[in-house]
């Protein structure tokens, strides 16, 4: 199936030495069987100005399904914003603009009411604030693993505990002894 095109173009008219300045966002809405519905992009970004000149930038990661919006805060050509604006040649005028769109929503399909739909975010899953969680998470699991190790492992020390049954000494009776002598020790028997 082939994509659907569509044209956003905003027209700024003259804007300080820029004459007939005019941002031109080219989409495409695709239907792709393994997600089982469409999805539209954000092909390329043109600048127009000067009537003549042109500046385009590829911007192919910029997507969400067609049932959403697409939102970032930072949708840029800056490689401090992560630059999903990418000049696409060197030979034109791109390489000597900078381009940045703050607060960026947008949605070509599927309109409803003059509103966009649920937003289609393009931060990502692994924020530094995410990751130091499951590593702290993962750190906690080790230690509990290991504290149930250790219980799991304890000997029962029985070392200073009396024994169970108790043992008691007495002496033999004298008329028990068997030719002992008077003075001598007398055997103790256990009972």
């Amino acid at each position: 199936m082939l994509p659907f095109l569509f044209r956003l173009n905003l027209r700024f008219g003259d804007v300080d030495d820029l004459r007939g300045l005019s941002i031109r966002l080219q989409l495409s809405n695709t239907f792709y069987e393994s997600a089982g519905q469409n999805w539209f992009m954000l092909d390329s970004v043109h600048i127009h100005y000067n009537w003549t000149h042109e500046a385009t930038f590829n911007a192919s990661v910029v997507y969400a399904p067609s049932t959403n919006s697409y939102h970032c805060q930072h949708v840029s050509s800056l490689q401090k914003y992560d630059t999903l604006l990418v000049p696409s040649s060197n030979t034109d005028s791109s390489a000597n603009w900078h381009i940045t769109f703050t607060d960026f929503q947008i949605q070509a399909f599927n309109v409803q009411s003059n509103k966009f739909s649920v937003a289609s975010d393009c931060g990502t899953f692994f924020t530094p604030a995410i990751l130091m969680g499951l590593i702290t998470s993962l750190i906690l699991l080790l230690v509990l693993a290991y504290a149930l190790h250790m219980v799991v492992h304890l000997k029962h020390i029985d070392r200073y505990e009396e024994p169970l049954g108790s043992t008691q000494v007495s002496p033999l009776p004298s008329s028990q002894h068997r030719g002992g002598k008077p003075g001598q020790s007398t055997k103790a028997c256990t009972l």
